[in-house]
């Protein structure tokens, strides 16, 4: 989800350079609501990465990749760029009859990605992600970059969900999918407390059971923590914006807050945060010393905390 949200500033950069340009995006089905928060996006080629790499031999696993790379190759693009450079985007170009743009061999995230490349572009790894796609997309479309990013998202698909929200809330992104991503469950019942004794609302979103299932026992001692079973993005991003702040784990979902301009407070361990880190207003970084992300103790976070 974070890698999909990089590319938005590039697709606002290009739209501010040529006013009448459009783009069809083609994303895994799990994230397909983000490309539809773009403006410049007209039309969205859904994908199942992961169905078809559980069943590759199938033949409805096969029929379906073979209907995206026919409604990819018959459309007459004017440029086909690959903007993730890794293996599943690259198999994805390898097929496809256009020719592609995409990174060269010292710069894809994933090698061998570069070989399905018909123009292959040299992009620093030590860059952000995404300064990365933004030089991507201004070298295919010949105009320089800036260093400004600009979302360039509209609320407009967002939508509210259909239990009432509390009039002032936080959210709490305690979810990860690396565990060395994840701040401890003590950590969080300690931070729901003092959120408690604040005496504000709390919002916890889940993105699995799992997540559901821990969510609940941090929150298990308090009546102000709202525990959510899985929602669309679409009402996750609802919810997200109309937050006071955020604190949240190094995943999809801090990526998003950043994206509708939530404060918000974002807990690092093994992450390089000057590669992949969150980046927007009023965004705030603690990493954990050694890449261990339970060195950050709550104390850390609650003086970070912004006034309640």
């Amino acid at each position: 989800m974070g890698d999909l949200m990089h590319a938005l500033p590039a697709l606002t950069e290009a739209k501010e350079h040529f006013k009448e340009i459009e783009f069809d995006w083609v994303v895994d089905k799990s994230f397909s609501e983000v490309p539809k928060w773009h403006p410049a996006v007209n039309k969205i080629i859904t994908t199942d990465h992961r169905n078809w790499k559980k069943q590759l031999l199938s033949p409805n696993s096969r029929k379906a990749f073979r209907s995206v790379i026919h409604e990819i190759n018959s459309t007459n693009y004017n440029l086909v760029i690959d903007m993730q450079n890794n293996l599943k985007s690259a198999f994805v170009s390898f097929m496809c009859k256009h020719q592609v743009i995409g990174m060269d061999s010292k710069s894809v995230r994933e090698y061998p990605a570069h070989l399905s490349y018909n123009k292959k572009i040299s992009i620093s790894k030590e860059l952000h992600a995404i300064t990365r796609q933004k030089i991507l997309l201004s070298n295919a479309l010949g105009y320089s970059t800036s260093s400004s990013n600009d979302y360039g998202i509209s609320d407009l698909e967002f939508k509210e969900p259909s239990f009432n929200l509390p009039s002032e809330y936080v959210t709490l992104v305690q979810n990860a999918s690396w565990k060395t991503k994840q701040w401890s469950i003590p950590n969080w019942q300690l931070l729901v407390k003092h959120l408690d004794n604040s005496g504000i609302e709390m919002i916890l979103p889940s993105g699995n059971e799992e997540e559901y299932q821990r969510a609940l026992k941090i929150s298990s001692f308090s009546e102000k923590a709202h525990v959510l079973r899985p929602l669309p993005l679409n009402q996750i991003a609802y919810i997200m914006k109309k937050a006071k702040f955020s604190v949240c784990s190094d995943t999809g979902l801090a990526h998003l807050s950043a994206v509708v301009n939530t404060p918000s407070i974002t807990l690092y361990g093994p992450t390089d945060t000057k590669l992949i880190g969150t980046e927007g207003k009023n965004q705030l970084h603690l990493v954990g010393s050694n890449n261990n992300i339970n060195s950050i103790s709550v104390d850390d976070v609650i003086s970070k905390l912004p006034s309640m």
